[in-house]
């Protein structure tokens, strides 16, 4: 039976092109659901720091055996990574022993079908004031907005208490990790990520009374 394909006609459609860029930003958000790094990963699977780094950032298309890796490591289903799956929490596990601190909510507030995400992180109230956090850098940019409680932002060789109302924004491939400032409750922020370095662009509408007329006088 001859083809019915058109000449110069590709399988893949949008549908499996969206697909493919929402899978970066799954096991971006499975990842840190285990409160893992990229080094934890990296050490766990043997699959590199930078091919992670990529992947997760969409800059490079993972393999199938990759896929394989990750979904076994983080616990969830290659169906659940396409998107193809009800949603499932992973499997309360991680590549290795929690760092203090790690074991942080994390509760996705967007798709993730590339681009700009969000999402909110809940950590859990402690007894003593923390080591000053782990540190880590990725490709992106953060924003970060507290809610509740006290936050410590370690940002490279800097060190912020951030309480709620307080909005920092930042490179991610600056060095950087959060811990609960100390005793007296949990934390709960707001993270807004663009995987890319995409970052917000605040606009503030003209006051009132100083609207132009329709020749674009004030």
């Amino acid at each position: 039976m001859e083809s019915t394909w058109p000449e110069g006609a590709t399988v893949t459609d949008d549908g499996t092109a969206a697909t493919l860029a929402a899978i970066g930003p799954r096991l971006r958000a499975a990842r840190e659901q285990l409160g893992a790094t990229l080094t934890d990963v990296s050490h766990t699977t043997g699959i590199s720091l930078s091919t992670l780094s990529r992947i997760e950032t969409g800059r490079r298309k993972p393999t199938l055996e990759v896929l394989l890796q990750l979904a076994k490591a983080y616990g969830i289903s290659l169906d659940e990574l396409a998107g193809t799956a009800p949603a499932a929490p992973p499997r309360p596990r991680t590549p290795t022993p929690p760092h203090p601190g790690d074991d942080k909510a994390v509760l996705p507030l967007t798709r993730y079908v590339g681009g700009l995400h969000a999402h909110k992180h809940v950590l859990p109230a402690v007894d003593e004031a923390p080591a000053r956090p782990r540190l880590a850098s990725h490709d992106g940019y953060e924003w970060l907005c507290v809610l509740y409680g006290r936050l410590w932002l370690a940002l490279g060789e800097q060190d912020l208490v951030l309480s709620a109302g307080d909005v920092v924004e930042f490179d991610t491939r600056t060095p950087h990790g959060v811990a609960n400032a100390g005793p007296g409750g949990p934390v709960e922020y707001l993270i807004m990520f663009g995987p890319q370095g995409e970052r917000l662009r605040p606009r503030t509408p003209p006051p009132l009374g100083r609207l132009p007329d329709r020749a674009g006088r004030r």
